[in-house]
């Protein structure tokens, strides 16, 4: 058995995880935690170690942190987190300003308070590797493709899990298998009864992705994680000639133009209310025209990449909803999956409504030609599984 912690780090915040576990995936979750308004990362781990301790786990008994590492230049997988995962880091962080500059300093405050701990980063770009070139490839000069602008994918952990997880609930046993053992195996199984599911997972970043057999073979997400549904306060999908044409009419720079729609932008821009779609959807019932408008943008955006990915498919076994807004939130699901009933789908209400606050099952009704799942994301043990094989090689 080996002592792993999960470092979940974000802009200003640091939540950890302890787990116990081996290299077959059999693990136990010791202790949960998090530290907000961090401005220091080596005393946010510092005090996070002091909370182990008093929890009766000293530090020299961790044998390794595993990081959800966002986008790395020419790097992704599961791999130590050193100087080249680092530089890889770094050089694409005007690409992921919000995730990479914290992950590179907190990997490099581990290494100071932690220096006998293996470091681990498991990229989220990972769960992607085996995705067909037509959805990588942009269509852009051959000098830009070889620059690395591509679409890459996020939210991998998050996908994986429900990828996993679905398949279990929906009694798929040989699916469940294959996604569990991605990242070991050279690609996915090519199973005797393919499964298709699609994932919507939805909260302050959203994204929707197509998985066969437990593999993805796309995401709404594409070269960065501004791209496709409409974020909190990122914008999402853009047309390209919409940049410097705003640079024009607006006056303003380069470095305004991308400020405003990695921060004004989004749920936030559309609806002038909040980034937080409780805060929206409150305001929309007050009868708020732009937090109905931003409602309609987010629910038009999550159909199309659904259906979308249904072609690519070539049809879908079990739509699932994750992330804090695609699990709490029945009238939600319901508004995106309205328009797939001439495809079989029936929703039931009494189970839809009955699925919030950490919630899990099947939502559709016994007999929907399509399953609808809710998945309460486990990104932290999918990190801690890959770490324990790393680590078991």
């Amino acid at each position: 058995m080996k002592k792993i912690l999960i470092a979940n780090v974000g802009s200003t915040s640091y939540k950890y995880t302890l787990f116990d576990i081996d290299a077959n995936g059999a693990s136990t979750e010791l202790v949960r935690g998090g530290i907000e308004r961090v401005t220091d990362y080596v005393s946010a781990i510092e005090e996070s170690l002091q909370d182990l301790k008093g929890k009766g786990y000293e530090s020299s008994a961790i044998d390794a942190v595993a990081f959800k590492t966002v986008l790395g230049k020419d790097v992704s997988g599961l791999r130590e987190a050193d100087d080249t995962v680092l530089k890889a880091l770094e050089d694409m962080a005007f690409v992921a300003p919000a995730h990479n500059p914290p992950y590179a300093s907190a990997i490099r405050a581990f290494g100071k308070v932690l220096p006998a701990a293996r470091k681990i980063a498991l990229f989220e770009t990972s769960f992607y590797q085996w995705a067909q070139p037509g959805w990588k490839r942009y269509a852009v000069p051959e000098s830009w493709d070889k620059a690395g602008i591509r679409r890459n994918g996020f939210h991998g952990a998050s996908h994986k899990y429900a990828a996993e997880r679905v398949a279990e609930l929906c009694g798929e046993p040989e699916a469940a298998e294959s996604a569990k053992m991605l990242y070991i195996d050279n690609g996915p199984k090519k199973l005797a009864k393919p499964f298709r599911v699609i994932n919507c997972h939805l909260g302050g970043s959203s994204s929707v992705c197509g998985i066969l057999n437990g593999a993805a073979i796309g995401a709404s997400m594409g070269f960065s994680p501004q791209s496709g549904l409409p974020q909190n306060n990122r914008v999402g999908d853009l047309d390209v000639m919409a940049v410097p044409f705003a640079m024009d009419a607006l006056g303003i720079s380069m470095e305004e133009a991308v400020k405003q729609l990695s921060k004004e932008g989004g749920l936030l821009g559309i609806s002038g209310v909040s980034n937080d779609m409780r805060d929206i959807f409150e305001a929309a019932n007050k009868g708020d025209e732009r937090a109905k408008l931003a409602i309609e943008v987010q629910t038009w955006t999550a159909r199309s990449y659904i259906g979308q990915f249904m072609a690519q498919l070539g049809g879908v076994d079990a739509i699932s909803f994750s992330g804090g807004m695609g699990e709490n939130n029945p009238w939600l699901r319901k508004e995106i999956l309205k328009t797939f009933e001439s495809f079989g789908l029936k929703l039931d209400d009494d189970k839809n409504n009955a699925c919030t606050r950490k919630k899990e099952g099947i939502i559709s009704a016994d007999d929907s030609k399509i399953k609808v799942v809710t998945v309460v994301a486990d990104e932290e043990i999918v990190i801690a599984r890959e770490a324990a094989k790393f680590l078991s090689k």
